[in-house]
This record gives structure tokens, C-alpha cells and sequence, in this order.
């Protein structure tokens, strides 16, 4: 497992979660490829600290799921201002040189786990 996997994924929780945008924009590679209900593709560090604003989003990670050397899911209870009662969610972490560079969130464990799966075999496959 990459040495800063799990480190690398504690600290975009912990930016995320206190809303403090330049914190987000350094815990993430440039690009950082996102996955969410509003689309998906590479994105700067600047414009995910302006995603961490306009959805104030919290997310509060539950269980922990290695995937591969570069890969995690967290599944996670996740919260945003207009609404305080939790949704279950997960998301596809990647992470190289202590920042995550990707982030893909989904509905649920299992489709997850799914696109995690896919991916590591991508990867292990070029």
C-alpha cells in the first residue's frame, strides 16, 4: 500500500470536513479526478477548494477498504448544510506523494468497491 494512502485520505477528510479551502486545494494532486452526482473528470486543486465551499459537504468516513498498493474506499456518512441527516456513501480514494489524485464518490459500498476493482485491474493491465 502506497506509505500515504491512508494519511493522504485522513487529511482530505480533515480539510473537507472544516471547510478550509486551502487546506483542500494542497491535500489534493493537480489534476485531481472527481467523481460525483454533478459529473465527473480532472479538476485543479483551486477549482476543488471551490467545490468544498459552494457544497459544504461533511463527510464522516465509517469503514475503511483497501483496494490496491494506490487504492481505497471509505465508506462514509456524508452531510450537507440543506439537509443535517446522513446519507450513506463511498468513495474511491487514489493517492500519490501523500495527496489524493483522485475521488470518487458513489451511492453506495458495493458500486464502489465495483469501480475500485475495475480500476486496479486498468492499472494493472497498461
Amino acid at each position: 500500500m502506497e506509505p500515504n494512502l491512508e494519511e493522504a485520505i485522513n487529511k482530505w477528510h480533515a480539510s473537507v470536513n472544516a471547510g478550509d479551502l486551502q487546506r483542500s486545494a494542497r491535500a489534493v494532486g493537480d489534476p485531481v479526478v472527481v467523481l460525483g452526482p454533478k459529473g465527473a473528470g480532472p479538476i485543479t486543486p483551486v477549482q476543488f477548494a471551490e467545490w468544498v465551499e459552494r457544497s459544504g459537504i461533511k463527510l464522516v468516513p465509517r469503514s475503511w477498504h483497501p483496494v490496491s498498493e494506490r487504492l481505497m474506499v471509505v465508506e462514509e456518512d456524508a452531510t450537507w448544510p440543506e439537509n443535517a441527516e446522513s446519507t450513506r456513501v463511498a468513495t474511491v480514494f487514489r493517492a500519490a506523494a501523500g495527496k489524493v489524485t483522485a475521488a470518487l464518490r458513489l451511492p453506495d459500498l458495493k458500486s464502489a468497491l465495483e469501480l475500485a476493482y475495475i480500476c486496479r485491474e486498468m492499472a494493472a493491465t497498461e
